[in-house]
């Protein structure tokens, strides 16, 4: 990821939250097969970029529900201000709520996504059938990271966090060009405060304070990677431009699930679920769901 700091003193950002509903709540496809599967976007993310998997998993027969993670789609200055317990909140919540109307519930994140995903299954043991966990994030360290990321742990214990932001450039976790040049002409030209079409595209910027709360996440769940028993699924790319595939690796060697797969991608950059082999992620994830959903029913 090729970002660029912004920091601004003189200007106070807008604390107004938007309504709900200014860039939705979320998604949900009802399907016929019985089995839902949760999927959670990234952070600063959106539901739209899970779009393409679910309308792909919901023709497989999958009820499927991407919830909108806690504050995205408000102001930056009140996401900036939210902790990763809140967005786990969110994540939860649906899992909790799909539980008393499905017998059979898959997750599957993108990103910080896939971390939430995790952590679903290490809380409720037994009761996740199985985790799908696409360009997961526990460090960045893809082909496209700034060199001065190394000074980050710097900044995490000054107040300065809460001033800085990362701007992102080309090529956004994108390889297709035409996706690619469709974000640019949004975040090229979008403001700290501009939220106009974070539901389309994510948030431009990235607030260093949310990169703290994502370091807070991963010591947590680096420390709970051993119980977890699920069957996991983990795909990411081979030339993910923000975590290099160390990521899914990482993760590979340390959960104690006998049933794991790890699938690599050739012709996408970290983005996966809305890149150039988007159909691919959700063949692959249909799969490995499918075959759980029979071992269950023998």
């Amino acid at each position: 990821m090729s970002v660029a700091f912004r920091i601004d003193f003189n200007k106070k950002l807008s604390r107004l939250a938007v309504p709900d509903g200014t860039v939705g709540n979320g998604l949900y496809l009802e399907g016929n097969n019985g089995s839902l599967v949760l999927l959670i976007h990234g952070l600063t993310g959106t539901p739209n970029e899970m779009q393409f998997l679910a309308r792909s998993l919901n023709r497989s027969g999958y009820s499927v529900i991407c919830p909108r993670l806690a504050n995205h789609g408000q102001t930056l200055a009140v996401l900036k201000e939210t902790k990763w317990q809140e967005f786990y909140a969110t994540a939860k919540k649906a899992f909790l709520d799909a539980k008393k109307n499905y017998c059979q519930v898959f997750t599957g994140g993108l990103s910080m996504g896939a971390l939430l995903a995790l952590l679903l299954a290490e809380e409720f043991p037994g009761e996740v059938q199985g985790i799908s966990c696409l360009s997961p994030t526990l460090f960045y360290d893809g082909w496209n990271t700034p060199w001065y990321r190394c000074f980050l742990p710097i900044l995490y214990m000054t107040p300065m966090k809460h001033w800085f932001y990362f701007k992102e450039d080309p090529p956004y976790g994108i390889k297709n060009e035409a996706v690619q040049r469709r974000v640019h002409k949004y975040y090229s030209q979008a403001s700290l405060d501009d939220i106009d079409n974070v539901g389309q595209y994510g948030y431009p910027y990235f607030p260093v304070t949310l990169l703290y709360q994502l370091k807070l996440l991963i010591k947590y769940l680096n420390r709970r990677l051993r119980q977890i028993e699920a069957p996991v699924q983990l795909i990411q790319a081979q030339e993910d431009d923000m975590t290099s595939v160390k990521n899914s690796q990482f993760i590979y060697n340390r959960i104690a699930s006998p049933n794991k797969e790890l699938v690599l991608l050739e012709d996408s950059y970290h983005v996966i679920t809305a890149d150039q082999q988007r159909q691919r992620v959700a063949d692959e994830m249909s799969r490995f769901f499918a075959a759980l959903r029979q071992g269950d029913s023998k």
